[in-house]
């Protein structure tokens, strides 16, 4: 299991990258899945049964690989699923919506070894304020293009929109990839990473995370 490559259920280039600090080979393998939330869906529970179900459809595909990991991330104000936008001028109502307020960002992991049949779930939730940004920047942002494929209309590693004021939680989950919760997850299947995931992230990121000792010792924090 050290040297086989994992397979990462995803097409994401940012969970890519994130995975990529891990210094261990994977290939990629993307789950077509349907996305739609059930009514009444809680956004916890609908990023747990995405995660869950992306891991099921490459596990099938993949028997004998030694890992799988599935993720899903979505955006929520209150219990209100903000995906991606359908054009410029959704994009621009969930990013006044989500204006000089907290909302939510739900990461869950998905992690299986499909020989064993051994399966790990992981769940992230991390508060995100978001500052006074102008209409005007909202839509130089929008025009911009990035929004378009993103849940809730907005990367939190833009640089030039910069969304989050004052932010104190897993920036990684927010991206699509919380590490230090996927670190404890595939330590269950045996495997101990090479690096220090935690170090190598805030360098990454350029963030200085005050959780990541708590989430490795096991609290539940995001």
């Amino acid at each position: 299991m050290m040297n086989k490559a994992w397979i990462l259920a995803s097409n994401s280039p940012r969970r890519r990258e994130l995975l990529g600090l891990f210094k261990h080979p994977f290939e990629i393998s993307p789950a077509d899945i349907d996305e739609t939330e059930f009514t009444g869906e809680a956004p916890a529970d609908y990023v747990c049964r995405l995660a869950r179900s992306k891991a099921e459809v490459v596990a099938q595909q993949f028997p004998g690989a030694p890992l799988i990991i599935a993720a899903d991330t979505t955006v929520a104000d209150g219990n209100e699923i903000l995906g991606k936008p359908i054009d410029d001028l959704d994009a621009i109502r969930m990013l006044k919506q989500l204006r000089e307020r907290n909302h939510q960002v739900y990461t869950a992991i998905t992690i299986v070894d499909p020989s064993r049949d051994l399966w790990k779930h992981e769940l992230c939730s991390t508060q995100v304020p978001m500052r006074a940004y102008t209409d005007e920047e909202i839509q130089d942002y929008v025009s911009s293009g990035d929004p378009m494929d993103k849940a809730g209309a907005y990367a939190i590693q833009h640089r030039g929109f910069h969304p989050v004021d004052s932010f104190s939680g897993c920036f990684a989950s927010v991206m699509g990839m919380p590490l230090c919760h996927l670190v404890r997850a595939v330590k269950k299947f045996g495997v101990t990473p090479e690096v220090e995931i935690d170090l190598a992230c805030q360098t990454y990121l350029q963030y200085d995370c005050p959780i990541s000792h708590k989430v490795l010792a096991g609290e539940d924090v995001g």
